[in-house]
């Protein structure tokens, strides 16, 4: 029976989150049907199967990272006697014959927390324990008194962790003490499916678990129900340390750092703190360009994509480069080399829900202006989605940054790594502007270029943005590069 491993679908990612399984259980499938949306440290992707069949297992949960080559999904061929369920499986596993957790072997109940069912079968438990340590029978009548406060003190659904009281002589043949007492435990917890850190986010919350009705598969109680009966359906805090209570009001919320947003943070600390960055700002009068953008508005060909000021600076840049090749370039320190690129793939920085994500255009030299206005639609369209692609966003040689659709004038942005300069688009607002000694109003922005100084100086640097600067002024400049 096939299992579907992780594959690695990006350049070199070692992991990737379960984000939503398309398929369950029963499901017949066929090759290249998507199976599972995954989130890598770059992007959301939908991994299709490479197999056909009846899917038998879903073996990871949502919401869990693995490692690159890890089994995610069990595929039965046609034909194919299906395997039995893991007995872990939440629809697998007789709810009646779940009671404690064997805490001799905790990679029996599936590896660790968040990766299986409070519980396991008793008959599967047993044959797992590990065989008891000879002991005196002065450690043994020791170690029976505390099985029994152990018993006395167990509260059902809770992780007990007993000691084990060895003696220091040697030992003699093993004695077994009378066994404990059985505690029972209310039928209601007993019936009560879920993960051990739903268990311990009910308890902090308060909430009685074993009065919930679980939304999961086969019943079991999520983490939105927890969260939901506690009346703190979208955060909680947690204390401080030495304090048990949590904040169910919602004055705070946790968010864990993974995937893109983890990415980009370690992106842009490697970029501040191994490039010098230098940034130059240029306030430019663009009322030409807008009008411009307006007569490419009410022209055919242009009617399908959608036109803005963005536009002409992505062909500026583009432009500008070619008299400042250093712009487009970037400083290789394992190779003590600086790598001059002779094409332009263009990033666009976007922001997401899940975090900063730069797309680029490839070759955006040798697209036309109505070419590069699709290609900016889409890219833009896909990164707002989530669907961007990790092979988007590699090879990008510069990159602009928007922050003017946020009615920012301009900023310091930080370089992407892997290229020498990131230019930051102000707001267009209208202005007081001299003109011939005459105060008008004009249509006007800022731009902001920051770049590596190791390799390009105040002098490569200030050109490129003054180039930039006389094509967003005058859109006809463009004629002269």
């Amino acid at each position: 029976m096939p299992e579907y491993k992780l594959p690695d679908v990006g350049e070199g990612l070692t992991e990737a989150e379960i984000v939503t399984w398309k398929v369950k259980v029963g499901d017949v499938i066929a090759i290249n049907d998507i199976v599972v949306e995954i989130e890598t440290a770059k992007s959301l992707v939908e991994l299709p199967s490479p197999y056909a069949g009846t899917v038998t297992g879903l073996l990871v949960p949502e919401g869990e990272t693995v490692a690159v080559g890890t089994p995610i999904i069990a595929i039965a061929a046609e034909g194919e006697a299906p395997a039995p369920a893991a007995p872990d499986t939440p629809a697998a596993t007789p709810q009646a014959d779940l009671d404690e957790i064997d805490l001799s072997n905790p990679r029996a109940s599936g590896g660790g927390e968040g990766e299986s069912l409070v519980g396991r079968n008793k008959a599967e438990r047993d044959s797992l324990r590990r065989p008891r340590k000879a002991t005196s029978p002065a450690a043994a009548a020791a170690q029976h008194s505390t099985h029994e406060q152990i018993a006395a003190s167990f509260v059902p659904g809770e992780l007990v962790s007993p000691e084990v009281v060895e003696a220091d002589e040697p030992a003699v043949p093993a004695y077994t003490p009378e066994a404990p007492a059985a505690v029972s435990a209310p039928e209601g917890d007993v019936r009560t499916l879920a993960k051990p850190p739903v268990r311990k986010l009910a308890k902090d919350l308060g909430v009685d678990i074993t009065s919930l009705i679980g939304s999961g598969d086969g019943g079991v109680v999520t983490r939105q129900d927890v969260e939901a009966a506690s009346g703190s359906a979208t955060s909680y805090v947690s204390s401080a340390p030495g304090h048990d209570s949590y904040d169910a009001t919602g004055r705070e919320t946790r968010e864990p750092i993974k995937g893109v947003r983890k990415m980009m943070g370690q992106a842009m600390v490697d970029s501040a703190f191994s490039a010098p960055h230098v940034t130059e700002w240029v306030t430019v009068d663009v009322t030409r360009t807008m009008e411009f953008v307006d007569r490419l508005k009410a022209r055919r060909e242009f009617r399908d994509v959608k036109v803005s000021p963005l536009l002409v600076l992505a062909r500026a840049v583009v432009l500008a480069a070619r008299r400042t090749p250093e712009i487009n370039s970037f400083w290789d320190e394992r190779a003590q080399e600086v790598v001059f690129k002779h094409y332009v793939n263009l990033g666009i920085a976007a922001a997401t829900a899940r975090g900063l994500v730069v797309p680029n255009v490839k070759d955006a030299q040798d697209l036309s202006l109505l070419d590069l206005a699709g290609a900016l639609n889409q890219l833009t369209a896909t990164a707002r989605d989530g669907r961007t692609q990790p092979a988007d966003m590699s090879g990008g040689t510069f990159t602009i940054t928007n922050v003017g659709v946020f009615g920012i004038d301009s900023g310091t942005p930080i370089i992407n790594p892997g290229e020498s300069a990131i230019l930051a688009f102000g707001a267009v607002r209208k202005m007081p502007w001299v003109v011939d000694d005459d105060i008008v109003v004009r249509q006007v922005t800022t731009l902001a270029l920051s770049f590596d100084h190791r390799h390009v100086d105040g002098e490569k640097g200030s050109r490129f943005l003054a180039d930039v600067a006389a094509i967003m002024e005058d859109p006809a400049a463009a004629l002269l590069f």
